[in-house]
């Protein structure tokens, strides 16, 4: 594989999003002691640097090929990265305790190419699963079945059951009936505004208007004929 290191180390240092970062001890290939580096986790990429914030990595390992395993050394909470194949190196890194050494062998193990493959596929299976699964029918309403009555509208100012929101006609008619107190009138006695009948201004007029226009014009029958008698008894002298 041909790798373009100056891409590679301007990567590294890049404002490109970090899956994982921290230190870990590393073992030399060389020198089999442990060494503490910095590592930085982009992608399938491993970046480690001698110390957080250098310009330059020391060295990168791409994760393809490989299997993420424990590694046989006791004194650190070590892991390996194997490479399978003739001639391929192992790289065998400790943690500082058994919880960041998993989340680290996590993350690792997830990063490689296999491991998206697997999942594209996995969430493609899941999809079309979802897809085939008919979804549920509604039952809709049959042709016998009753039909729910529409909704009527009401004025939410005019509830009987409020004394104070009760119609003009009701007032009207209530108080016309308790100032005559006359027997023509059926429901004179409802006048305490406890019932709900009501009544137009036309029928009002039919009860008490007329009777009463027709004693008026009676009454002003009557003097215009004593006027006239007292008119024709002065002419008579």
């Amino acid at each position: 594989m041909k790798i373009n290191e100056k891409n590679l180390c301007a990567f590294a240092v890049s404002a490109t999003p970090i899956d994982k970062e921290g230190y870990l001890n590393k073992r030399g290939e060389v020198n089999k002691n442990f060494q503490k580096r910095y590592f930085v986790l982009k992608g399938n990429l491993l970046f480690y640097f001698d110390k957080k914030g250098d310009k330059e990595p020391v060295g990168v390992i791409i994760l393809e090929g490989c299997s993420i395993e424990l590694a046989e050394d006791d004194a650190q909470y070590s892991f390996k990265i194997e490479f399978h194949g003739l001639n391929n190196r192992s790289y065998i890194l400790g943690a500082e305790s058994q919880e960041s050494m998993e989340q680290w062998m996590k993350a690792l193990a997830c990063a490689g190419y296999d491991y998206m493959k697997l999942m594209v596929t996995e969430l493609q299976r899941q999809l079309d699963d979802v897809e085939e699964t008919p979804m549920p029918i509604t039952p809709t309403q049959s042709t016998g079945s009753p039909v729910p009555p529409p909704r009527t509208r009401h004025n939410p100012f005019n509830r009987p059951d409020n004394p104070h929101q009760r119609s003009h006609s009701l007032r009207s008619s209530n108080s016309a009936a308790s100032r005559m107190g006359d027997s023509r009138y059926p429901d004179a006695s409802l006048a305490n505004g406890t019932s709900k009948f009501t009544i137009t201004f036309r029928e009002l007029h039919n009860s008490h208007g007329r009777p009463i226009l027709k004693d008026y014009n009676y009454w002003k029958y009557q003097q215009k004929e004593k006027h006239d008698n007292c008119v024709d008894n002065l002419i008579s002298f």
